[in-house]
């Protein structure tokens, strides 16, 4: 089994169900008293944000690929970064390691493949649905998203950041999400992507009669799947 290292802390409320996850995975494929392998590096998430909502992406990178050296100094054998709008960064992470990186867009698409569709809408930071860095990855592997009207995705990104980051989650914000949700599959997506991490903690596909993909129970899944490979 090889060992993960998992860039958690933005935030630390979707940290917590990576670690479940990843653990849960590795319990239902082994059996027994197996659990996983896995060295967390969590970060003070005020440290990014200010940078992020700053456009200061290039320090962000920095702080980021630093954090991931000293994982695989440690003895990370695949670096996972638990979050979606950072994969922003991603290109930074990737040049500081000599380990690999999972990255969340290519799991996410494989799902989306699996289920047989190529259409599907994005629900997540501003960020990650306006910059571009998201949605070009999903388009070069087939999958064309569709993302809100610019008030919902304001709308998306206050809930994320006021709320679901803090560990609130309140009626208003799980109505607010389903009814974008379903806005988008009147557009034409065949399904939704929950393209932040948070956004499981208010909706998931008992939410919903079409397909949900939670990018943070696919990443953590395929994290642990990745690392029992050998």
């Amino acid at each position: 089994m090889k060992t993960l290292g998992l860039l958690g802390g933005m935030s630390w409320q979707s940290t917590v169900p990576y670690y479940q996850l990843i653990n849960q995975r590795v319990a239902e494929r082994l059996g027994g008293y197996h659990s996983a392998r896995l060295l967390l590096f969590s970060v003070d998430f005020a440290d990014l944000e200010r940078r992020m909502h700053a456009g200061q992406w290039d320090e962000a990178g920095e702080l980021l690929a630093d954090a991931a050296r000293r994982l695989e100094t440690a003895g990370a054998e695949l670096i996972v970064l638990c979050t979606n709008t950072l994969h922003r960064v991603a290109p930074s992470i990737e040049r500081a390691l000599r380990v690999p990186f999972l990255h969340v867009v290519d799991v996410t698409s494989r799902a989306i493949a699996a289920a047989g569709l190529r259409r599907v809408g994005l629900l997540a930071t501003r960020f990650t649905m306006e910059d571009g860095f998201y949605v070009e990855r999903l388009a070069a592997r087939g999958v064309e998203a569709v993302v809100p009207e610019p008030p919902e995705r304001e709308a998306l990104h206050r809930i994320i950041f006021d709320e679901l980051v803090h560990g609130r989650v309140s009626e208003t914000a799980r109505r607010t999400v389903r009814e974008i949700a379903l806005q988008l599959v009147q557009r034409g997506a065949g399904g939704v992507i929950l393209g932040c991490t948070e956004l499981g903690m208010v909706f998931s596909s008992g939410d919903a009669p079409f397909p949900v993909f939670d990018t943070t129970v696919l990443h953590a899944r395929a994290a642990a799947d990745r690392a029992l490979e050998d």
